[in-house]
């Protein structure tokens, strides 16, 4: 792996070949790309609702209504989209249940760590909920860690991805019954393959441009 080629590659793909599908097989790395991202205390706090037939993206397409509707196409002309779902809460049920699938999964040698992890992620959530009254959004910062990690690994699998957040998050809430179920709507991807040719956003057409290196890092000696 060439991890500058795909950076080079990768790019906010905005037209997409519609004649053209991700296999069963990368579909599933897809997912568990989407199931082994890292989060903070491994806490996990996400859900995904993936459309890959014509109903089901019609489904997400009722985000992109109105002032979104610049992104419709690039919803129905993907391969799939998947829409990105935080946890608007982490009860006492919740952390049990990760407890429970770690110690199944055989994470922990022994019940005294089991317990101190259980400790130590109750107290950065407790952070979060009382000292700076900010769960919900250190919740949707671990999905945000999720798609940062997506992106890339699906740059390389060679399938191509557009991040949105200019969607209408409420009405996907509302479309998914998502806010009865615990979560919230934080951002859609769409994925597939590019269609290089009609696509002014392709690095053929419109070259990457980053800030320099000298800038952006302060090196320690």
């Amino acid at each position: 792996m060439n991890i500058k080629e795909i950076l080079n590659w990768r790019y906010s793909t905005k037209e997409f070949d519609s004649s053209k599908k991700i296999s069963n097989e990368d579909l599933q790395k897809v997912k568990d790309l989407l199931q082994m991202s890292p989060s903070s205390t491994n806490i996990q706090p996400w859900h995904f609702i993936i459309a890959s037939t014509e109903e089901g993206k019609k489904r997400v397409a009722k985000g992109t209504q109105g002032f979104f509707s610049f992104n419709e196409p690039k919803v129905m002309n993907a391969s799939q989209v998947i829409v990105f779902c935080s946890r608007t809460g982490a009860d006492e049920n919740y952390m049990q249940h990760l407890l429970e699938v770690e110690d199944k999964d055989g994470r922990y040698p022994n019940e005294e760590i089991k317990q101190m992890v259980y400790g130590a992620r109750n107290i950065f959530a407790n952070m979060h909920r009382y000292d700076f009254k900010d769960l919900q959004h250190w919740l949707e910062k671990q999905v945000y860690l999720n798609i940062g990690n997506f992106l890339l690994g699906v740059a390389a699998l060679g399938i191509d991805a557009l991040p949105m957040e200019g969607i209408d998050l409420k009405a996907l809430d509302e479309e998914f019954k998502l806010r009865e179920k615990g979560f919230t709507a934080v951002a859609a991807i769409s994925i597939g393959y590019r269609n290089e040719e009609a696509d002014f956003n392709s690095p053929s057409k419109t070259p990457k441009s980053r800030l320099p290196q000298e800038e952006i890092f302060t090196i320690l000696d």
